[in-house]
């Protein structure tokens, strides 16, 4: 086998369900948005769901509205724009994100990388950084075609590397850190909710 080649894993586990509405919503003293930053493949976009149902707030995800506002897939604009015309546009989507109150929002991967966004993303809500090992972000991305950045030889080497570029930007933007390893999603959303309760934090 090729060294650079980093076959899937044959038996990756199924992802985990979505949790379901619990019976009553839990509520935080601040309507401050909560945002979810950390690595493609942390789980953001399914704890943040969890999270918002548990917490009966508006969910948002960055990519999503990103593509809302361009009409074309991620993918997509990176062939057309590059990384750089995909980074203009992601920080024009982020801006008008974290305006607004009483949501959940999940970030991309890469919205730490400029310095303007990771302003925008302290002074504007409460930041969760959902923090996974590489081997766990490989198994979650590794038949996700709908990342450009992990189209290389070795993905997971391009995991480790932008993991490492990236980790000390997502403990700079964050006032909590959550370990989601392989932890089923309605569990992290139960550790997430008296973390959001007991923060603090003033803007």
């Amino acid at each position: 086998m090729n060294a650079l080649s980093s076959p899937c894993p044959d038996a990756a586990p199924a992802p985990d369900p979505v949790p379901q509405p619990p019976a009553e919503t839990v509520s935080l003293p601040y309507d401050l948005p909560i945002i979810l930053v950390g690595m493609m493949g942390a789980g953001k976009t399914t704890i943040g769901r969890g999270l918002a149902r548990a917490l009966g707030r508006e969910f948002l995800d960055l990519d999503h509205e990103l593509e809302a506002r361009c009409g074309v897939r991620i993918p997509t604009i990176f062939e057309i724009e590059g990384e750089t015309g995909f980074r203009k546009r992601e920080s024009a989507a982020l801006a008008a994100c974290v305006a607004r109150r009483g949501i959940v929002l999940a970030t991309g991967g890469g919205a730490v990388l400029a310095e303007a966004n990771r302003q925008a993303l302290k002074t504007s809500g409460i930041i969760v950084y959902l923090r996974a090992n590489v081997d766990e972000l490989y198994r979650r991305t590794c038949r996700d075609r709908n990342r450009p950045l992990l189209a290389t030889p070795n993905p997971r080497a391009t995991l480790a590397s932008l993991l490492t570029q990236r980790e000390p930007l997502y403990q700079e933007v964050a006032d909590l850190i959550v370990e989601t390893g392989a932890m089923p999603v309605p569990t992290v959303v139960k550790t997430i909710l008296p973390l959001l309760q007991d923060c603090e934090k003033r803007l």
